[in-house]
């Protein structure tokens, strides 16, 4: 991922409220576990975001007209994580059909062999060799262990 968090001075950077929320639910998502940018959105949408309007890049999301509350979707977490996800486990938000962020495969792999992140070899067929999540066994629900909410 590209973002970092840092900043000129060192101080603790800023995020648009929406990125915040991001970045706290991939926090949340077990070692060896993964959701998905629209499994991060939904359980952001359960209670939607305050306004704040627009992010002074554009990268936050725009008012709905007559104000009040916005849905963040799948291209705001992924702009989220793109934006500041550096500093937490990126690797454990991913794409629905498992495959592994470009650009940043190898080191996705390395977390998620680390982790013991459930993966599926790669197509004979494929060119560049690389596993996919195996989603089916990796996709976190936003629970804990014993049914609970997080």
């Amino acid at each position: 991922m590209s973002g970092t968090g840092d900043t000129a001075r060192g101080e603790p950077p800023e995020y648009p409220d929406y990125a915040e929320r991001v970045l706290a639910v991939a926090e949340l998502i077990p070692a060896g576990r993964v959701m998905t940018y629209g499994d991060v959105a939904e359980w952001l949408d359960d209670d939607g975001l305050p306004e704040d309007g627009p992010a002074e890049d554009g990268g936050g999301p725009a008012a709905p007209p007559g104000g009040g509350r916005v849905r963040v979707g799948p291209r705001q977490v992924g702009r989220a994580m793109a934006l500041y996800g550096g500093a937490v486990p990126w690797w454990r938000v991913v794409r629905a059909d498992g495959r592994l962020l470009p650009g940043s495969e190898l080191r996705a792999l390395a977390h998620y062999r680390e982790e013991g992140t459930p993966l599926r070899d790669a197509a004979r067929a494929a060119d560049d060799h690389i596993p996919k999540i195996d989603m089916r066994r990796a996709r976190w629900d936003g629970r804990r262990d014993d049914g609970g909410a997080p």
